[in-house]
C-alpha cells in the first residue's frame, strides 16, 4: 500500500510518501519540509483553537518515521525548505535529492546584517541560509547528497512497485542558480542578480510524477501553469496543485490535460494574497471529484474549513 500525507505545515509544502507492507514501512520519501514557522509574519495566527498545523519534523516523530530513504527539495523558497532543520532533528536520510548543494565550507550568510541590500535580496539569502544552516548543523544525518543536473526529465525506480519521474524547468536555470548561490557564500552579492533570481525561483521548481499500481500522482511544486501546459502534463489520479492554488498556478488547459480525480491544495488558511484563489478552486471543482486543503481554509460558498494534521490518502 502507498500512503500520502500532505502535511498541514500552515504556509508551505511537505509531503510524506510511504510504501507499507503489513503495516511496516518499506520505503519513505519526504518532498519538501515546510516553513520554519507555523505562522507567517504577514498574517495573523489561526484564530481557531482547533487548528492542527504541525511542523514536518514533528509530524514525522508523531508517526514513528525515523528514517527517510529519499528527501527531495523542489526549490529553495522558505516555505519549502525552512523546516529542513526540524526534519533532520527527527530522521536520518539515505539520499538528499536537490538541484543545489552548498560548498563544503559554506558559512552563515547573515542576511539580516546585509542592510546594503534590498529586502527582496535579503529574503532570498535568508532562504539559502536556512537550507545551508540545516545541513551544516546536522552533520551525518544525510548519507548522500545527489545534485540533479536539471535535464528536463529523470526516471527513478524507488522500489519494485514505486517509480518517479522528475521534471525540471528550463535547463539553463540550474547553472545560473549554482553561480549565484556559490557567489553569495563567497561574499559576492549583486542586488540586481539576487532580486532577478528571486523572481525566477518558482520557475526552477521541480515537479514529480509518481507511478504505483497503475495510479499516477503529480506533485506540482510551485511551477506556474504556463511552464507545463505541454506533453509532460498527462492524465493523473491525484494532483498536488502547484503554488498553493494561486491565480497563476493552474489553468483550464492544464487541468484538461491532467484530468485529476483528486486535487490537494497545500496552503495556509487566512492568507491575505488570494491563495487559494476562488477562481482556481472553482476550476478544480469542475475537473476533480474531490478537492482537499491541508489547512482549514474557509471560502464562503466554496470551501468549508476542515481541521487535520494532514490530508491522508491511500492507494492499494
Amino acid at each position: 500500500m502507498l500512503t500520502l500525507d500532505f502535511i498541514n505545515v500552515g504556509n508551505g509544502d511537505s509531503i510524506l510518501v510511504r510504501e507499507l507492507r503489513g503495516g511496516q514501512q518499506r520505503f519513505a520519501m519526504l518532498v519538501d519540509c515546510g516553513h520554519d514557522c507555523l505562522v507567517r509574519d504577514d498574517h495573523p495566527a489561526p484564530p481557531d483553537p482547533r487548528s492542527k498545523r504541525i511542523y514536518a519534523g514533528e509530524f514525522l516523530r508523531r508517526h514513528g518515521v525515523t528514517h527517510l530513504d529519499v528527501l527531495l527539495v523542489t526549490h529553495f523558497h522558505r516555505d519549502h525548505i525552512g523546516g529542513l532543520g526540524r526534519v533532520l532533528e527527527a530522521v536520518t536520510v539515505d539520499r538528499l535529492l536537490t538541484t543545489y548543494a552548498p560548498p563544503p565550507d559554506a558559512g552563515a550568510l547573515h542576511p539580516d546584517e546585509a542592510r546594503d541590500l534590498p529586502k527582496a535580496a535579503r529574503n532570498l539569502l535568508r532562504c539559502v541560509d536556512l537550507y545551508a544552516a540545516a545541513l551544516r548543523t546536522h552533520p551525518g544525518q544525510v548519507g548522500e547528497t545527489v545534485v540533479l543536473p536539471g535535464k528536463r526529465l529523470e526516471h527513478l525506480a524507488l522500489t519494485e512497485e514505486l517509480s518517479m519521474d522528475l521534471l525540471f524547468g528550463e535547463p539553463a536555470l540550474y547553472p545560473r542558480q549554482k553561480q549565484l548561490y556559490d557567489e553569495a557564500f563567497s561574499g559576492v552579492r549583486d542586488p540586481y542578480d539576487l532580486i532577478h533570481w528571486g523572481k525566477s525561483m518558482n520557475v526552477s521548481s521541480l515537479r514529480e510524477r509518481l507511478f504505483y499500481h497503475g495510479k499516477e500522482i503529480v506533485l506540482g511544486g510551485d511551477a506556474y501553469a504556463h511552464m507545463w501546459e505541454t506533453e509532460t502534463a498527462t492524465p493523473c489520479d491525484i494532483l498536488k496543485v502547484p503554488h498553493h492554488a494561486s491565480l497563476s498556478s493552474t489553468t483550464r488547459k492544464l487541468l484538461h490535460l491532467l484530468q485529476p480525480k483528486i486535487a490537494v491544495v497545500c496552503v495556509a488558511a487566512g492568507r491575505p494574497d488570494e491563495r487559494p484563489h476562488p477562481y482556481i478552486i472553482s476550476l478544480l471543482r469542475e475537473f476533480a471529484q474531490e478537492v482537499y486543503f491541508t489547512d482549514a481554509v474557509d471560502l464562503p460558498g466554496l470551501v468549508e474549513p476542515a481541521f487535520h494534521e494532514s490530508v491522508h490518502l491511500e492507494i492499494e
